[in-house]
């Protein structure tokens, strides 16, 4: 009895021709999709892991190299601020005095520049390592940008001494003896 299983039952008549051909095809589908599915072996799959590890790398320092250029453009944008809308001090007696983290810093003005500092028209911002007079809307500007670049705005002053000071301003206006009530 030579032949296949499937040769001698198709002889004895326990299987028909359509089944066995459709046996066949399957087995020969099932040899296929074994030869096209090659084996990963350990080496292929360090490399694979090795290059998804140095693309999280490159993709973090790229990020971090986006966060540094994105903060000199800023730092840019707020030199360009400053220099563009830099404001004379006008060369006066008259001492203005601010903090900076905490340090007292002094920068000699005229009176009437004095004046717009402390009426909320000028602000003093950072300027490298100098500082500088700007009006308020640019430095609501560099505000945004940077809230470390502005040193002194009037308007961020406590509330007492802006109403002090409010309240003096009627103080160079002289009082008249002869009224009677």
């Amino acid at each position: 009895m030579k032949g296949s299983l499937q040769d001698q039952l198709l002889k004895a008549g326990l299987a028909d021709k359509g089944a066995a051909k459709q046996v066949r095809a399957e087995k020969r589908k099932k040899q296929k999709q074994k030869k096209k599915q090659p084996e990963v072996s350990e080496a292929q799959r360090a490399a694979q892991q090795a290059a998804e590890e140095k693309r999280a790398r490159d993709q973090a320092l790229n990020q971090a190299q986006q966060a540094e250029r994105e903060k000199k453009a800023i730092a840019a944008q707020i030199k360009q601020l400053v220099t563009i809308n830099k404001q004379p001090t006008g060369g006066g007696d008259t001492l203005l005095n601010f903090t900076d983290e905490n340090v007292v810093k002094r920068m000699y003005v005229s009176g009437p520049v004095h004046s717009q500092v402390l009426n909320a028209r000028l602000a003093v911002v950072k300027d490298g390592n100098d500082y500088a007079l700007v009006p308020v809307p640019v430095a609501d500007k560099i505000a945004e940008r940077n809230p470390a670049m502005v040193v002194f705005r009037a308007d961020d002053r406590p509330k007492e001494e802006q109403d002090s000071e409010e309240d003096d301003w009627y103080a160079d206006y002289e009082i008249p003896d002869d009224l009677t009530w």
